[in-house]
């Protein structure tokens, strides 16, 4: 027969199996706002991990006028399988108006 922490266990995965991908996003975002003070402005990727989730989060690091030469930038953040952050690392900086370096180039 399970014991107690058992049927904990099988709760909480059960309901970290029905996170929707936009819950799981939201709660990346504001868990990152608060620990780095800054305003994340949008989610580039969400990845599902066997621990739990790898996001991309793009952060506005600092507002500037006009609005294109604010400075960006992205971050890499782990949650585990409730949705809890686990981690974060900025991977880079860059000025919102510029193309992105790393993507596809242009004849």
């Amino acid at each position: 027969m399970p014991n107690s922490s058992e049927n904990t266990e099988k709760k909480n995965q059960s309901a970290a199996e029905k996170l929707s991908l936009l819950e799981v996003a939201r709660r990346a975002r504001t868990q990152l706002a608060e620990l780095t003070g800054m305003e994340t402005d949008a989610v580039s990727s969400v990845t599902k991990t066997d621990d739990g989730w790898s996001l991309e989060i793009e952060v506005l690091e600092l507002s500037r006028i006009p609005d294109t030469t604010s400075l960006l930038a992205s971050y890499e953040v782990t949650l585990d399988s409730r949705a809890e952050l686990t981690g974060y690392r900025r991977i880079r900086r860059y000025v919102r108006g510029r193309a992105d370096p790393g993507g596809p180039s242009r004849p």
